[in-house]
């Protein structure tokens, strides 16, 4: 009885299983494989594919700018998940701080960029940027200060490009840094205060560890999204000046947008998959996971 009970809920987990097992073959697996064999040739929409083994990726891997752009995506990426960290744990604290009436509405309102489309913010920031009449050089010249060409110099333009993007991801990074807070008992920090602790020592010895599964999660979709940045670059900048914010995304898609054959682009595709890999596999290592435990 026992036996056929077990034999039973296994079929229906697996039936469960199956809509979604079938949907990552449909649209993940399969198109993964195929990408990994078109890689392999010369392959084009208008003409037969011709095999050339690795000479895709030995293109790929002495095209200058695309380690100019892998490199591009790894200092954009340094100049976004700190600043959108710091500043999320930060805003996370004052909001528990808050009532509940007030935390609502502050909760409403930093969500609202997340849901705002990246072309319509770089539109934005654009106008923010415009030399002559924005509000970037505007706010310079209140402090008497020189106008800067801030997405036209090789010296701001990247970081005039990380200032959107932290923007846009503060609010969900924010909210999600506050849900772990609040799932951190109470009773620890009374714990601590009655052993003397002061704020600094609550912080490192309670919130950090116990944030650090929280970290972790945001750390990695931070770094892969930001290195990923495409749509930014390409309206505000177009990759300039001098590739100065080229990103891995755009650096593919202007090769895919301008070859006739695509197999390079595949190819810069799955280099960068590896390269995310690679480094978000460090990430995991050096931080290691650890099950959430109470004390």
């Amino acid at each position: 009885m026992h036996r056929a009970k077990h034999r039973y809920e296994n079929k229906v987990a697996y039936a469960m299983l199956l809509p979604i097992l079938a949907l990552l073959t449909v649209f993940v697996i399969i198109p993964f494989a195929y990408a990994i064999q078109v890689s392999f040739y010369d392959w084009s929409f208008y003409q037969d594919s011709v095999y050339v083994g690795f000479r895709n990726f030995a293109n790929v891997l002495t095209d200058p700018l695309f380690t100019k752009s892998i490199l591009i995506g790894l200092r954009f990426s340094l100049m976004v998940v700190p600043a959108q960290l710091v500043l999320a744990f930060l805003f996370a604290h004052v909001i528990k701080g808050m009532g509940r009436r007030w935390s609502g509405f502050v909760k409403t309102s930093i969500y609202i960029p997340t849901i705002i489309s990246g072309i319509i913010a770089s539109i934005v920031f654009a106008f923010i940027y415009d030399y002559d009449a924005g509000l970037a050089n505007y706010l310079l010249g209140l402090f008497g200060l020189e106008k800067l060409a801030w997405i036209a110099d090789i010296r701001t333009a990247l970081a005039s490009l990380a200032v959107p993007v932290v923007w846009l991801g503060f609010g969900i990074t924010t909210l999600i840094m506050l849900a772990g807070l609040l799932d951190i008992p109470d009773s620890y920090y009374e714990a601590a205060e009655l052993e003397g602790a002061g704020g600094l020592t609550k912080m490192l010895r309670i919130t950090l560890p116990l944030l650090k599964n929280v970290i972790l999660y945001l750390l990695i979709t931070g770094f892969t999204g930001a290195v990923q940045q495409f749509e930014l670059p390409l309206v505000m900048t177009g990759g300039g000046p001098l590739n100065e914010t080229q990103t891995p995304n755009l650096y593919i898609f202007n090769h895919f947008r301008n070859d006739v054959l695509v197999g390079h682009s595949i190819a810069s595709a799955l280099l960068l998959f590896l390269v995310l890999g690679s480094i978000s596999a460090i990430i995991f290592k050096v931080l290691n996971s650890d099950k959430a435990v109470d004390g």
